[in-house]
């Protein structure tokens, strides 16, 4: 087998270990048990195509930059806002140099053009998969205010701030809207109340 098959065998048991890293931000709110990074990151995946068809952008570009998105905290670990006051953020495209280090170069490059085009926040693709990470983190939070944890409100209202696509914040706004089990109902043929 080539050598460079081994470097992805690798990186695919350390990818793994991002469905055991929590998101440090919600200890602060409270929450107990938060969400994996993994977790977060399907849900990016799913919100960036959806908003990337909607705004005219590659859905597939735009899912593909958030699969990859926080793929660096293998490394660094979910380092929240608060303690990058404290500690320097390493840079992502620096950590994905060393995560792909000996795998196939087509492989290689692949990954490092999809975080540093992440990373620019000038593509449509991008802009789309970054607002998919804020409004993830904003539904994730409504969901957690919903389970008691109050003080998730100012992850709501920070990531609802942060928006910047249209498309984004007219789904934000449906979003907060809705009620998280609004889905279940409609599946079954509630009436809504």
């Amino acid at each position: 087998m080539a050598e460079d098959l081994y470097a992805v065998a690798r990186f695919l048991y350390e990818a793994g270990t991002l469905k055991q890293t929590k998101r440090t931000g919600w200890w602060m709110a409270g929450v107990r048990d938060p969400e994996s990074v993994a977790e977060h990151s399907w849900r990016t995946a799913l919100l960036a195509t959806i908003i990337a068809k909607l705004e005219g952008a590659d859905p597939a570009q735009a899912a593909f930059l958030a699969v990859w998105h926080d793929s660096q905290e293998t490394r660094t670990g979910d380092v929240n806002y608060l303690g990058r006051k404290y500690a320097p953020q390493a840079d992502p495209r620096a950590v994905t140099e060393d995560q792909v280090a000996g795998m196939p170069e087509v492989l290689a490059t692949a990954v490092r053009e999809l975080v540093a085009e992440y990373e620019a926040k000038e593509s449509p693709e991008a802009l789309c998969a970054r607002d998919a990470d804020k409004l993830e983190c904003m539904i994730q939070g409504i969901e957690y205010k919903a389970q008691g944890y109050e003080n998730a409100q100012r992850w709501i209202d920070n990531s609802r701030r942060r928006l910047t696509t249209k498309s984004a914040n007219q789904l934000a706004d449906a979003v907060l809207a809705t009620e998280s089990l609004d889905w279940l109902r409609t599946a079954l043929g509630e009436t809504q109340s």
